[in-house]
């Protein structure tokens, strides 16, 4: 059993250095209520690759931010909790311990299910003010996850966070991630990835899509 460390919610805001709209920025809050689309109070300015269903939640590990700040010590001012746009933030539940189609009850009431991982975009660069950060993120499979609410509710910070299910327990983010960031990897190990109970149907596409183009190629 792991536990809420962290909850946060952002509204809108401007880059300076951009212009560009974006919703990373998050303050901590001691509780949130749960929707089908996310966190009440919680915005997304793109919503092309940010929220939805699909990728109500962002969950990550607070256990990677020293090695981010030790990568980039510039920027390590922001290398905390909430920094990397999240709404959860929980010891010990990272990506080598998590797999597609995890359920997840949090406190009493919300359950979440693990939909896909996210892929890491460049205003998170902006945001720490480092041109390589997306790219170490990736290259590092420490890119958090998202969910999909399959129960509405409240959860405050301190709540408990038990497994409920795991119908793909080979398939934890960190393997989902070696296999797709190869250059020409397995056609069959990525199409079990795409047979994963409980991946959204926009990673299934860009999987078998993938698959495709190895076996003709």
């Amino acid at each position: 059993m792991w536990t809420v460390d962290g909850l946060f919610i952002g509204e809108i805001r401007i880059m300076e250095a951009t212009g560009h709209r974006t919703g990373l920025f998050k303050e901590p809050v001691e509780r949130a209520t749960v929707q089908r689309l996310g966190l009440v109070g919680d915005y997304q300015a793109d919503r092309r690759y940010h929220g939805g269903p699909e990728k109500a939640v962002h969950h990550y590990a607070p256990d990677h931010y020293a090695r981010i700040a030790a990568r980039f010590p510039a920027a390590a001012i922001h290398a905390a909790p909430g920094g990397l746009g999240e709404n959860l933030s929980s010891t010990g539940m990272t990506e080598r311990t998590v797999c597609v189609g995890d359920r997840y009850r949090l406190g009493d009431n919300v359950e979440l299910e693990v939909s896909q991982p996210r892929t890491p975009c460049s205003k998170i660069n902006q945001r720490f003010g480092e041109d390589d950060l997306a790219h170490f993120v990736l290259d590092e499979r420490i890119t958090g996850w998202y969910y999909r609410v399959i129960q509405e509710g409240a959860v405050e910070r301190g709540a408990p966070i038990t497994l409920q299910a795991r119908p793909n327990p080979e398939l934890t983010l960190d393997y989902f991630w070696t296999v797709v960031n190869q250059h020409r990897p397995d056609p069959q190990e990525l199409q079990a990835l795409a047979d994963a109970v409980g991946l959204t149907e926009s990673w299934v596409k860009r999987l078998h899509n993938r698959v495709a183009f190895l076996e003709r190629s």
